[in-house]
């Protein structure tokens, strides 16, 4: 059931109002999910009824982004605010070092999380800051191109488009290894969460500049990459493993960028064994 919290978050103009919506189900240890750029938490949806049955599933709208409002103007939307914001909400849900899991912008934001020491565990999928200039590149213009298209895009032909496999392919296979798997439903309604992200161009920009460059020795952390990421390539995961010699490293077989629809029972095993 989806629900919204609201608290306040330190800022150098002072305190600022956020609101973030979110979807809680499940029972046991918290485990929060946190989706990629231009995405939104239904993102997750092929794996949470897995992972519900052993953890309480915390799924996010990022703020400007889904149904979440966009940041106030006194917020930057750079890792340090973001972590701010999930510290003040895991404290206004009582969530005590949740668990964390994040794909793409998630899990790097999940791995700041984790080095800043507010998480038990760490489980990152694909996550963006390890790329080279070249890579990070690349990605930022795929990224941009798919935000453009689908701004331009009308609803009708989104729909008409999302009702076949051949259409849910043209519009999604650039995160997806097995697009045809996706509902029409959820092709549509991520094609929209894409152009209606408010938070889109302020945090493409602030990730311009950004690399994840620290170990984090006292928060276990796995890594997994699909072998058909298109989008951050896997060699980007074994650098995030010299960088995090302990975390470990998991190879996704078959799965794209976004693996959860890709291959859900392997996904939520990953999951559910990073966050034990």
């Amino acid at each position: 059931m989806s629900a919204t919290v609201s608290f306040t978050v330190p800022s150098p103009s002072g305190p600022q109002p956020v609101t973030v919506s979110y979807a809680r189900v499940g029972r046991g240890e918290p485990l929060l999910l946190l989706h990629g750029i231009g995405h939104h938490r239904q993102a997750w949806d092929p794996v949470v009824d897995i992972l519900a049955t052993e953890r309480e599933v915390i799924a996010v709208d990022l703020p400007g982004f889904g149904a979440s409002p966009p940041l106030p103007d006194g917020l930057a939307y750079d890792l340090p605010s973001t972590a701010a914001v999930f510290a003040a909400f895991c404290e206004a849900l009582e969530l005590d070092r949740p668990h964390v899991a994040g794909n793409s912008l998630g899990g790097l934001l999940a791995l700041e999380l984790g080095r800043e020491k507010l998480v038990r565990s760490v489980t990152a999928l694909s996550p963006a800051g390890f790329w080279s200039q070249a890579e990070r590149r690349y990605a930022f213009g795929v990224l941009l191109t798919m935000r453009q298209i689908s701004r331009r895009m009308p609803l009708p032909l989104v729909e008409r488009l999302a009702s076949t496999a051949a259409g849910r392919t043209a519009l999604t296979s650039t995160i997806y290894a097995r697009p045809g798997r996706r509902s029409p439903e959820a092709v549509v309604a991520e094609t929209l969460a894409l152009a209606q992200a408010t938070g889109f161009d302020q945090t493409l920009r602030a990730g311009a500049t950004v690399r994840f460059t620290d170990d984090l020795p006292r928060v276990p952390v796995t890594l997994g990459w699909g072998t058909r990421d298109w989008l951050l390539v896997r060699r980007q995961g074994v650098r995030a493993k010299r960088i995090i010699p302990a975390a470990r490293l998991v190879r996704l077989p078959g799965c794209g960028h976004c693996p959860m629809s890709d291959d859900p029972a392997l996904v939520a095993r990953v999951l559910l064994d990073g966050s034990r």
